[in-house]
């Protein structure tokens, strides 16, 4: 459980219908089986002690004896085992048979969950045999077991790890119109698990994986849902072992059908809290709302990450996918500037075009605002502003981008004006400090400010989130504007966004600039060349964006300290940054993301593209003078481990 993330099983015996002992031994092999690989919450289908298919035989007193029979023998083979288990079977309860889940652990029986909800249409008789769960959840007595929970209403809580509680459910509960798991969520439950028998015919496997996928999104919550399989009686169903394990609207794990096989995933129970804490309309019974709870015991330990940790979390994996997030975080830009261009009868764009990816996409993100406008592309003009760190290859992409793409070019040379501005304030002109470099970026913006109010326009910001969370920005410089289209994009979604537009926008010679654009290295150009090349290279400074922008992803999507992110950067990143570099690098995040709040804290409006946005108005509303005390002693702790 180290982290959070708790290994889950889902599996399916093959049994023989109405042979409870030798469906007792196959469901202990599994167990153990599922103990030996790590698992901590092993599922199986909804009467796999019996068989779901014994129709009228579930009458038959000898078939519920040996259902008991079995149960002992399963739970009692439990004991020594790490984790907690569901196993379903029939319970007569005061003369009433129940299609029940079985929960256990350690060799204990902790509780016994009734079906709620009794289908009685086509393929599916179940009012013939069982009755719905009673309304209030109480404690019944057993011969074999004593005291025992019996009810919808039970949440099973881990007392080494509070935050993993689990609820159950059986197949139809979920597909009804009022799944109890709704109402174990809102009592607290981070883990539902439905031990299901759903029968398989034509269209029904996508339906069910959607169903379930997003009942796990609703709720918040991770979902195992182990289904029967073969073994089953074929009179007139057919059973496929459809297993799906998912987290939070994610599908993490799936069976293939027709195998009676055994998947496994971990889920993170540490990130579905801290979504359940941002999310305001979330709300947990503080009260237990007529809840049995029962403890269970896992012991805790360093356990292997097994799930996959994405690299790149703000862009799909998927190509296809990739292009058509890329398509939609292209017109919400549009879309927003064309919004604020309207409303502020604006006719004129301004942008200041430097030959790197921000200003780029920038340029065609207005460039598509403006053919939606209906308005002529010479109505933007994108100012170069050539000063002392310029190099030929960004200046000339400026130029020919700009003129590619139809709109107008402005060259203002800022080299006099800067030199000027410092023979003024006593700047060294060879001292090449912060005052050399934010000059040129000030200088720059009264360019674009005083341009855009000759041309009766608006200054569109280039800046991305990953400079705004990392304060690679200068104050009042390129910091400002009047409205930043980027302000939401983290660097590594800026370059495929532009690589996207050069894939599709049909024409080669700007496909060809857009490329060369790709191809060069990050910089604000404010240090003179090397050799006629950029010599001042971002990621030599502040760190690859990369890692930036991974942890940016984590710090304000789920809240994570900043051990569990260099825990999932390490599996990320694995063979491409030795863990002293990560650490290096997360301790600069730290340090500058608490240093540079000041200057998010007076942002100019933008849109908001993603989950992860750094807006004063909305998504990051941080005080400008907060510590990072905290962040970075648990950081430097690292460091010193690691050494």
């Amino acid at each position: 459980m180290q982290y959070g993330f708790v290994k889950i099983a889902a599996a399916a015996p093959k049994i023989r219908v109405a042979d409870t002992e030798y469906n007792a031994k196959e469901i202990v092999r599994l167990m153990n089986e599922a103990h030996e690989n790590g698992a901590k919450i092993v599922v199986f289908p909804e009467l796999c002690v019996t068989g779901y298919t014994c129709s009228d035989l579930f009458h038959q007193e000898l078939l519920l004896a040996g259902a008991r029979r079995a149960l002992g023998e399963i739970v009692k083979a439990s004991e020594g085992m790490d984790g907690l288990f569901f196993a379903g079977l029939p319970v007569e309860v005061e003369g009433k048979l129940y299609n029940a889940a079985a929960g256990f652990s350690g060799g204990k029986l902790l509780g016994l969950v009734p079906k709620t909800h009794i289908p009685n249409y086509s393929e599916f008789y179940e009012r013939r045999h069982f009755t719905e769960a009673p309304e209030k959840t109480r404690l019944i007595r057993l011969p074999e077991w004593g005291e025992v929970p019996f009810g919808t209403d039970q949440i099973f809580v881990c007392e080494e790890f509070p935050a993993l509680k689990v609820s159950a459910e059986i197949c139809e509960d979920v597909w009804s119109p009022n799944p109890p798991s709704i109402r174990h969520a809102m009592n607290g439950a981070t883990v539902i698990v439905n031990l299901s028998a759903s029968d398989e015919i034509t269209g029904k496997e996508a339906y069910r994986r959607d169903l379930v996928r997003m009942q796990s999104g609703h709720l918040v919550c991770g979902y195992i849902y182990a289904s029967a399989g073969e073994g089953e009686s074929s009179t007139d169903l057919v059973f496929g072992g459809h297993h799906l394990i998912c987290e939070n609207g994610s599908l993490l794990k799936e069976s293939r059908r027709f195998h009676n096989e055994t998947v496994y995933a971990q889920i993170d129970v540490e990130r579905l809290m801290g979504e359940r804490r941002r999310i305001s309309t979330f709300h947990v019974s503080c009260d237990g709302d007529g809840y049995i709870s029962t403890a269970f015991s896992i012991r805790p330990g360093e356990e292997k990450l097994e799930r996959f940790v994405d690299k790149a979390p703000f862009v799909p994996g998927n190509q296809a996918e990739r292009e058509k997030r890329c398509e939609e975080i292209l017109t919400i830009q549009t879309m927003g500037l064309k919004k604020r261009m309207e409303h502020t009868n604006c006719k004129s764009a301004v942008i200041g075009i430097s030959g790197g990816l921000d200003s780029t996409l920038a340029l065609l993100v207005t460039v598509r605002a403006v053919d939606r406008m209906g308005l002529p592309r010479n109505c933007i003009t994108a100012v170069t502003m050539p000063c002392f760190g310029t190099t030929d290859r960004t200046y000339t992409n400026a130029c020919e981008l700009t003129r590619r793409l139809g709109a107008n070019l402005l060259e203002v040379d800022i080299k006099e004006a800067v030199k000027i501005h410092f023979r003024d304030i006593g700047q060294d002109m060879e001292k090449h400090d912060v005052t050399y470099e934010n000059g040129q970026a000030r200088e720059r913006t009264q360019v674009l400010m005083d341009t855009a109010n000759r041309l009766g326009g608006m200054v569109i910001g280039t800046g991305d989130m990953s400079e705004l969370a990392l304060g690679w920005a200068t104050y009042n410089g390129d910091h400002m504007s009047m409205y930043g289209v980027n302000a939401s994009v983290p660097k590594m979604l800026v370059r495929h966004l532009v690589r996207y537009y050069a894939d599709t926008c049909g024409d080669g010679k700007l496909s060809e600039i857009l490329l060369d654009i790709l191809d060069t290295p990050v910089s604000p150009e404010l240090l003179p060349p090397k050799d006629g090349v950029i010599a001042q290279k971002t990621e030599d400074l502040v760190g690859p964006y990369e890692l930036h922008d991974f942890f940016l992803y984590y710090v304000l999507r789920f809240g994570f300290a900043p051990d569990k992110i260099y825990y999932l950067a390490q599996s990320a990143f694995k063979g491409e940054y030795e863990n002293r570099v990560i650490l290096k690098w997360l301790n600069t995040f730290y340090r500058r993301f608490f240093a540079q709040q000041f200057k998010r804290s007076c942002l100019p409006d933008g849109p908001k593209v993603g989950t992860v946005a750094v807006s004063p108005r909305g998504d990051l509303r941080m005080p400008s003078d907060a510590s990072a005390r905290l962040w970075l002693d648990m950081a430097e702790k690292l460091m010193e481990k690691d050494v």
